[in-house]
């Protein structure tokens, strides 16, 4: 191959690699949303299903940490072009995360068939949706190389803190006012909990899209 045809081969590759990471990101979604309607359902097959949905996360994982490596050992590349494939390797850790929580969410599920919610489910799933847009937004700063969506992107983040202590008064006061919705909302809790996580890894990968646009480092949730 002629020069002129290896630099041509090594940015598709980049924009290969940049296609899996916004596929990888749809997947991530996805899953929150089918793990959310699988709670308010009760319905094992959504269990199943965001099953499905996580061991692709895995796959894309492995493909995108194997294709991001091999650039770099074969393309040696340098300044932006380096921090964007390092950034790649740093947001699947975040997707894939997200995708371990809502299978985590599925895990409550579970643990809940057969039984009733104590209330029509409202606020959980309008939490669920915000941290969904949120991961949505972040990994649409990647791909559009845009650094402004963090500052929506944090703006929603204060929404869903807000949800979170909401949604924990609300249910607390269930638990004390009545021991037989302890077992439930405990659940519930634990829910919420995984929610705002995942809000947080949106947060990171955002803040990893700034590095990557301007070499101006982050430090990121843990």
């Amino acid at each position: 191959m002629t020069p002129d045809e290896i630099r041509k081969s090594y940015h598709v590759e980049l924009k290969e690699l940049k296609k899996m990471v916004e596929e990888m990101g749809d997947l991530s979604s996805r899953a929150i949303s089918k793990a959310i309607d699988s709670l308010v359902d009760l319905d094992e097959e959504k269990i199943r299903e965001v099953d499905d949905l996580d061991n692709k996360i895995y796959a894309y994982d492995r493909a995108i940490e194997k294709k991001s490596l091999d650039l770099i050992a074969l393309q040696a590349p340098v300044a932006r072009d380096l921090r964007m494939i390092g950034t790649c390797l740093k947001i699947i850790t975040d997707l894939n995360r997200i995708g371990r929580y809502s299978q985590d969410i599925t895990k409550v599920t579970e643990r809940m068939l057969g039984k009733k919610h104590m209330k029509k489910l409202v606020s959980i799933p309008h939490m669920a949706d915000l941290t969904t847009k949120m991961v949505d937004m972040a990994v649409d700063s990647f791909v559009e190389e845009n650094e402004e969506y963090q500052e929506e992107i944090y703006e929603k983040e204060e929404m869903v803190d807000a949800l979170y202590d909401e949604i924990f008064r609300e249910v607390l006061t269930y638990m004390m006012e009545d021991k037989e919705t302890i077992t439930m909302g405990t659940q519930y809790v634990l829910v919420i909990r995984y929610l705002e996580r995942i809000a947080d890894h949106a947060c990171n990968i955002v803040d990893r899209v700034v590095y990557m646009e301007t070499g101006e480092r982050i430090e990121p949730e843990t």
